[in-house]
């Protein structure tokens, strides 16, 4: 038969006759798709994530990391360095903070006394070199001795308060007390800044300030050497002015003191002729005497 329902019968294929080759048709499809297969492949997708490649580390050199090694040793020397400079600071200003802790003033007072101390000193030395040569050039020595003994005689006399004394220093003036009397220790205090101060001869109202020279409180105020001071006290001090004024008037001193705590007014007043001619009766001592 031809024909079977209205179409024609299409060869059949026996199983042992091999297939047909493809058309072009169908070969530009496999290859397209192959293409597509190749292009999926390469796309990362959510069950195997695409995972980048690290950059290999860059080997050091034994060179470079001695050099390193060197600058991290410095750098921890330098540190334990400045830890123990800090801790040497700490310590010296610790145990000792006596200058720090002073005003100006205060310094500047420390430095004249020390300056003035050292200049006494230093005249002292040479007067006695001077007193030296003279007894060693003297033809009369003993005329010579006599001069000598009669001008440390007159040294001693005023410093021993047997002989009146003038020069240049200051005079201090202070009023009575107007929130409560002024008391013993604070007026032996000024005389001990005026002694630090550089004073030679020191005298308070009628009274001549000497080595033995105390100051005590009675009924009816203060007794120095056995008299009775009364206000306004005149003190009297002969040497350098500008230290001995700066005793008196450095912050947190004795003028202060007398200022706050007792209500007093303190005036220091400079002269280029100071005269203090109270004088001491000679002592009479007991158990010492001179070496001859």
């Amino acid at each position: 038969m031809g024909e079977a329902n209205g179409h024609e019968n299409k060869p059949i294929q026996s199983a042992g006759t091999p297939p047909e080759p493809p058309s072009g048709i169908h070969v530009k499809k496999i290859l397209s798709q192959q293409k597509k297969d190749r292009q999926n492949d390469k796309l990362p997708t959510g069950a195997f994530p695409a995972v980048r490649k690290a950059k290999p580390k860059k080997q050091i050199s034994g060179r470079a990391q001695s050099i390193r090694a060197r600058l991290l040793a410095s750098v921890l020397v330098a540190a334990l360095c400045a830890l123990l400079s800090f801790g040497y600071v700490i310590q010296v200003n610790n145990t000792d903070m006596t200058y720090e802790t002073m005003t100006e003033s205060e310094l500047t007072r420390m430095l004249g006394e020390t300056n003035t101390q050292v200049q006494r000193l230093e005249e002292r030395r040479t007067e006695l070199s001077r007193q030296l040569t003279s007894l060693q050039q003297a033809a009369d020595k003993e005329a010579e001795a006599n001069r000598i003994a009669k001008e440390n005689e007159e040294s001693s006399g005023i410093l021993s308060g047997r002989l009146p004394a003038e020069g240049p220093g200051i005079i201090v003036h202070i009023s009575a007390g107007t929130k409560a009397p002024i008391d013993a220790a604070t007026m032996f205090n000024l005389i001990e800044e005026l002694r630090n101060g550089g004073a030679e001869v020191i005298a308070i109202n009628d009274v001549r300030v000497v080595t033995s020279t105390y100051i005590s409180e009675g009924a009816n105020g203060l007794i120095c050497d056995g008299k009775a001071l009364n206000a306004p006290y005149i003190v009297k001090a002969i040497g350098e002015q500008n230290n001995l004024a700066n005793a008196v008037n450095m912050a947190g001193g004795v003028g202060s003191r007398l200022t706050v705590k007792f209500g007093a007014s303190v005036n220091v007043e400079t002269s280029d002729d100071v005269k203090i001619t109270q004088t001491q009766p000679v002592t009479n001592y007991k158990y010492a005497k001179i070496v001859e």
